[in-house]
């Protein structure tokens, strides 16, 4: 658990290159997700390269699109492409890899980024699994910004009805948005008390800690006759004091005394975790 942490560092900045090298990207729930994301393809999820054509493999949808540099650095670190390519190719005039997940791509089941949409073709996907006897898990990450769209509680809505225990959903809760704090622009306190409302079994863990991640996780594949949601409180921008809490980073280019100073952020916090 000590080295994943220790790699989510690393990752955050092939993040920050990604950002730097592309112009631009949604680096403040890039670093937010990042934890989360890691815990999903490197313990939870039966996914890879080798598998991924494999009729019962375990299903990831990047509701939240508009974070993919995490998802690309993520999906990279498993083997399902370079790093150098992404940091080469990203954002550049005809690649695939754009700013949001492309499924020309290896490793990514849709093209997602319009919001609301994650949710409810992972219940489709959840519920063929049921149909044709699959074992395989489904996970989708949601903004807690995206949760404004109604389409996200008509999934909801059937995920209950069709007792699909084999669909885990993630909110990624850093109460920040584009335009500022959640509650300001459309308030969801208590979220526990929404989802168990629609009929979800509801955990609520620290999305940046990897304990607590796995806990509620595992908790998640052992509910039984429902669906689950980890209701996942993070901070946007995590990794670095020059971008934490900050609604600002939610799309931004770092300068170059920005980059220096998170990238030496990120190398003190991956030496604190190594010693921890």
């Amino acid at each position: 658990m000590e080295n994943l942490k220790a790699l989510s560092y690393d990752l955050r900045k092939d993040v920050v290159d990604i950002i730097i090298a592309g112009k631009g990207g949604h680096i403040g729930g890039d670093m937010s997700v990042l934890d989360i994301l890691s815990e999903l393809y490197f313990e939870q999820m039966n996914v890879s390269p080798e598998n991924f054509e494999d009729p019962n493999r375990d299903r990831f949808v990047m509701s939240k699109g508009h974070s993919v540099e995490a998802l690309y650095a993520v999906l990279s670190k498993k083997g399902f492409f370079p790093i150098e390519q992404v940091i080469n190719e990203f954002s550049k005039f005809g690649s695939k890899f754009i700013g949001h997940p492309n499924n020309k791509l290896p490793g990514i089941e849709m093209n997602s980024g319009s919001l609301g949409h994650g949710l409810p073709v992972c219940v489709g996907m959840a519920l063929a699994g049921k149909m044709d006897g699959q074992s395989y898990r489904v996970y989708t990450v949601m903004g807690d910004g995206e949760l404004a769209e109604g389409s996200i509680w008509e999934g909801a809505m059937a995920a209950n009805q069709y007792k699909l225990d084999n669909l885990c959903a993630v909110v990624d809760r850093n109460r920040l948005q584009i335009s500022g704090n959640t509650e300001d622009v459309m308030a969801h306190d208590s979220l526990e008390v929404r989802w168990s409302a629609f009929g979800w079994h509801v955990i609520t863990a620290n999305g940046n800690d990897y304990k607590e991640l796995r806990k509620a996780f595992e908790e998640a594949r052992s509910t039984k006759g429902k669906p689950s949601v980890i209701i996942a409180n993070t901070i946007k921008g995590f990794g670095s004091e020059v971008m934490e809490n900050k609604a600002n980073w939610h799309h931004k280019l770092p300068s170059a005394e920005e980059y220096k100073m998170i990238v030496n952020d990120l190398a003190i916090r991956k030496e604190e975790a190594l010693h921890e």
